[in-house]
């Protein structure tokens, strides 16, 4: 059974850091993409990061740029999402997703359960 499953949310003080993991099973991973994705109450689902299925290519949201970093490891099935300097605006439901295929920017036809982010003091 194909499954995407997230962990590492949690509560976390503004300029703290989580590290997120998603952890495939069911398919093999190696052959797609995986991107992350994040929700907040009341707001539209965006787009955080991506990564192509060999690592060598990634792209982030403009609010993340250098703050966070997408990484992947295929012989644990497994995606991260690091991120540093989290501030109030970060708060949401991280989602990761499977790509339909090997690169970034294609449909997405599997998704994760989510993982509650939130940024407070």
């Amino acid at each position: 059974q194909l499954q995407l499953v997230e962990s590492g949310g949690g509560l976390v003080q503004p300029g703290g850091s989580l590290r997120l993991s998603c952890a495939a099973s069911g398919f093999t991973l190696d052959y797609y993409a995986i991107g992350w994705f994040r929700q907040a109450p009341g707001k539209e689902r965006e787009g955080v990061s991506c990564i192509s299925s060999s690592g060598g290519s990634t792209n982030y949201a403009d609010s993340v740029k250098g703050r966070f970093t997408i990484s992947r490891d295929n012989a644990k099935d497994t995606v991260y999402l690091q991120m540093n300097s989290l501030k109030p605006e970060d708060t949401a439901t991280y989602y990761c997703a499977r790509s339909s295929g090997y690169v970034c920017g294609l449909e997405y036809d599997y998704w994760g359960q989510g993982t509650q982010v939130t940024v407070s003091s």
